[in-house]
């Protein structure tokens, strides 16, 4: 069982950043890959990064490659989603998710175990 708590979510100014967390609580973090996803208001859960165990390897959805950046420290039970150059279609609750470690890179959100209950992010024009 793997509990996830996001925090950092907020308000920020378009092309500004912002970082998020996910703790995790559990001895078994390191037996999963973390995955952020978005959801905004009337639209569907969509991915937006992922890292395997290790965090040797990562992906993205190609609207946040190239501005978003995922990490984790194992030593921490912590995962990170550093956003920069923020855009107003970049407001939704954010929520990161844990997937077993044979799935890779997991982009479908069915795969997903374990769910955090997610952080506000709003970017204002």
């Amino acid at each position: 069982q793997v509990q996830l708590v996001e925090s950092g979510g907020g308000v920020v100014q378009a092309g500004g950043s912002l970082r998020l967390s996910c703790a995790a609580s559990g001895p078994t973090f390191r037996a999963y890959g973390v995955g952020w996803f978005r959801q905004a208001p009337g639209t569907e859960r969509e991915f937006v990064a992922a890292i395997v165990w290790d965090g040797t390897s990562t992906g993205y959805a190609d609207s946040v490659k190239g501005r978003f950046t995922i990490s984790r420290d194992n030593a921490k039970n912590t995962a990170y989603l550093q956003m920069s150059s923020l855009k107003y279609e970049d407001t939704a609750i954010y929520y990161c998710a844990a997937v077993p470690m044979v799935y890779g890179i997991a982009k479908i959100d069915a795969r997903y175990d374990f769910w955090g209950q997610g952080t506000q992010v709003t970017v204002s024009s």
